[in-house]
């Protein structure tokens, strides 16, 4: 649930391009709430992955648990510093919509690559140190 929505935004990057100011609000609404559910179900993920830590035989200072939580931080930080300003900017007055679309498209696109590092670290569990 954290990763799904995304690839469901990255066609509607295309439609809002063309959209006018209604099916705009539209899709910035659905943008919004997408965030949203990725928020959340990050919770889920945290308080899981704690917990089978605590439950299971890994160390915390597995290297692959390290990096999973590196990037657990980093897509946290991207996700609020990368969408919510960009969208606000759409309902602001003089802003190149097409500038706007593909700067949300690339921060789907690095966020999208931040969770899949993250979860190839979760599934692997390979030993870097």
């Amino acid at each position: 649930m954290s990763i799904g929505p995304f690839f469901v935004l990255l066609p509607m990057m295309k439609r809002l391009r063309e959209a006018d100011l209604t099916k705009q609000q539209a899709y910035l609404d659905t943008f919004r709430s997408t965030t949203r559910l990725a928020k959340h179900a990050g919770h889920v993920l945290v308080i899981s992955g704690v917990l089978l830590v605590m439950g299971g035989y890994w160390s915390w200072k597995s290297s692959w648990i390290v990096m999973t939580v590196l990037i657990l931080v980093s897509s946290l930080y991207f996700l609020a510093r990368a969408f919510s300003p960009k969208i606000r900017k759409f309902n602001e007055t003089g802003q190149d919509k097409d500038k706007l679309v593909q700067s949300l498209t690339r921060s789907i696109w690095i966020y999208l690559f931040l969770l899949l590092a993250m979860l190839w670290f979760m599934v692997v569990k390979p030993e870097v140190w």
